[in-house]
């Protein structure tokens, strides 16, 4: 099995610089990779190093917590994040708590090596999942410490399969897996791993501190003009269907807009704007304008999301009907009602829960959609009942953050 994933790897690196030539996404892929050996050359023999690996955007806000507590503890080691996904690097880059971004090299025998040799990390962080067997068997030859952060684990993976055992010899790698639910230790406990705490998801520690710091937009507060505002966040062209639709059929005069796609490239964009029949308005070009006047305002730009969410009456998170949901708690920590599109969200334990406890909607097309905005813009008791809801299941969920803290200090 060795033999075949290595060849299939090796595989994979001949073709992905022609896959580069035609595909965007796999050409940051590519280039970026290009670059993580020469960011490494920054971390002296004597660097005391911890290192973080995320897959992406979403596994990275679940470490970010434990980074920032480590970062203020223990000030004389060195941070080192990488990624393995362009969508993740791409908007994190430049996070100033991390002494090194860059991305996570394939993982071919030679490149593990050389890249534990560079990093020589007191402690590997591994986020949510990202079971990569070469890096995984040399940190257990090197005796490293490795840890699993937010993990969540499921029947249908290959750990848990009659022909699993390649994989199930890797995670013997980990010294200790900090999950999100006990379906997830039940599953690990099932392969004889019992080194597992149930610790929950270090997400809710994140999100939940962002009440406490200032979220205040007064470009947001101008435009929104004390209306009754839905907010859509990280939409895809699937999800922007829906919500287009509402707008140019059924919207009054009385509600607004913000929609902050998942993809802000300029075409893509363009298309959207093109599409609304109703005053619209870019964040790009919103200096010297009248933007009270406007009744769609299209985000297209990164990292202020999570603070336009604080003026939302209601809330509406993409990818559902895409790829897969994206973060649906960072609105929820606000106390307000949450709509998602489609029934991609197995794999999301809050949107399971919270659909349960009846804080969030999911709908599956343009009627739904307009039928559950309607229901929700004309009810403010089941508004308010919602975002209760929402904001209770976070506080009731905080905690991880300080349980896996408290593992790490004995061994750093």
């Amino acid at each position: 099995m060795n033999f075949l994933y290595n060849l299939l790897l090796s595989t994979v690196s001949l073709l992905l610089p022609v896959i580069a030539l035609f595909n965007k996404k796999i050409k940051l892929f590519y280039e970026g990779r290009k670059e993580t050996f020469s960011k490494l050359d920054s971390i002296s023999k004597t660097d005391k190093v911890i290192w973080f690996h995320a897959a992406s955007l979403g596994e990275f806000e679940q470490g970010r917590p434990i980074i920032e507590e480590l970062k203020q503890g223990y000030k004389n080691y060195k941070i080192v994040v990488t990624f393995f996904s362009p969508s993740g690097y791409e908007i994190r880059k430049n996070y100033p708590l991390a002494d090194v971004i860059c991305y996570l090299p394939l993982d071919t025998k030679l490149n593990v090596k050389k890249f534990i040799k560079l990093v020589h990390p007191e402690m590997a962080i591994m986020i949510k999942y990202e079971f990569w067997p070469n890096l995984l068997s040399e940190l257990k030859k090197q005796k490293i410490p490795t840890i699993l952060i937010s993990g969540i684990f499921r029947r249908k993976q290959s750990f848990f399969k009659w022909y699993g055992g390649f994989m199930r010899k890797k995670l013997t790698a980990f010294n200790h897996f900090f999950v999100q639910n006990q379906a997830s230790k039940d599953l690990l406990n099932s392969i004889h791993l019992t080194n597992v705490t149930i610790a929950g998801d270090t997400r809710f520690d994140r999100v939940y501190t962002i009440l406490q710091q200032d979220n205040s937009l007064d470009f947001i507060s101008e435009f929104k003009n004390n209306h009754y505002t839905l907010i859509a966040g990280s939409t895809w062209k699937e999800d922007e269907e829906l919500i287009v639709n509402y707008i140019n059929n059924y919207a009054s005069d009385d509600e607004k807009f913000i929609i902050a796609p998942h993809n802000i490239h300029q075409k893509q964009i363009k298309e959207l704007q093109d599409s609304i029949n109703k005053k619209t308005i870019l964040y790009s070009e919103k200096e010297n304008k009248e933007l009270s006047e406007h009744q769609v305002f299209i985000i297209n730009t990164i990292g202020l999301l999570t603070k336009i969410y604080s003026y939302a009456d209601v809330a509406y998170i993409g990818g559902g009907l895409a790829t897969g949901l994206h973060n649906i708690l960072e609105p929820a920590t606000y106390g307000i009602p949450v709509i998602f599109g489609g029934n991609k969200y197995n794999k999301f334990q809050e949107a399971i829960d919270l659909l349960k406890l009846g804080g969030v909607k999911t709908v599956v097309n343009a009627n739904e959609f307009s039928s559950s905005f309607a229901l929700l813009k004309a009810g403010k008791k089941l508004r308010k009942q919602m975002g209760n809801v929402n904001h209770n299941y976070i506080s009731k969920n905080v905690g991880a953050t300080k349980t896996i803290i408290t593992y790490l200090k004995n061994i750093l």
